[in-house]
């Protein structure tokens, strides 16, 4: 798979999960919809990580780690209320990022080998 179908895939996934936790929430938070707005900001890197722009990759993976990082708290804190549901779907959304950042990593390596051997 290319780098930016997973980038867009996590996006996706971060943009349904979140809502569909703020929505189906009986006492919905704000903060809840960090994960949708993230998702919609890497749906707008996408263009320019299928363009092959290298700052956009950067901003997309940077983001990506901030928010796999963010979701420790919401998961530790859905994990000792016992919700089920929601650790879930922030695990869900913990892999998802994680998996997209494995994918531009090898992406960053490969071109960094591509651009080795013409030197």
């Amino acid at each position: 798979m290319k780098v930016y179908f997973v980038s867009m895939l996590n996006a996706l996934v971060l943009i349904v999960i979140g809502l569909w936790g703020y929505l189906g929430s009986q006492t919905p938070s704000p903060t809840a919809l960090i994960p949708v707005f993230a998702g919609i900001l890497l749906l707008s890197f996408v263009r320019g990580v299928k363009a092959g722009n290298r700052v956009i990759a950067h901003l997309a993976v940077l983001l990506t780690f901030g928010l796999v990082i963010a979701l420790i708290k919401p998961l530790t804190g859905s994990i000792g209320r016992g919700d089920s549901g929601a650790v879930v779907r922030v695990a869900v959304m913990m892999v998802s990022g994680i998996v997209s950042m494995v994918y531009f990593i090898r992406s960053f390596i490969a071109v960094r080998k591509a651009r080795t051997k013409t030197e």
